[in-house]
């Protein structure tokens, strides 16, 4: 494993952390839904303040991860 590997899943082990993160990504979403009806540039902002804190969540994951062996699929019955 990795340095960056270890590193990425030290992260996501602090509850805080994910905390914060669904903190972020819950007041941008807000933002979004509650911007002023003819403001679509603030929409779009918060919107895409929204999609990078799921993108950075996601990131760490995949970091995390990396070189851990793929659960083994299953063949359709």
């Amino acid at each position: 494993m990795s340095e960056r590997s270890e590193a990425a899943q030290a992260i996501l082990s602090i509850p805080l952390m994910r905390e914060i993160f669904a903190e972020f990504e819950e007041a941008a979403v807000n933002a979004c839904l509650y911007a002023k009806y003819d403001d679509h540039e603030a929409r779009q902002a918060h919107a895409a303040e929204a999609r990078a804190v799921r993108n950075v969540l996601s990131r760490l994951e995949a970091v995390a991860n990396e070189g851990q062996p793929k659960p083994a699929r299953k063949a359709p019955a």
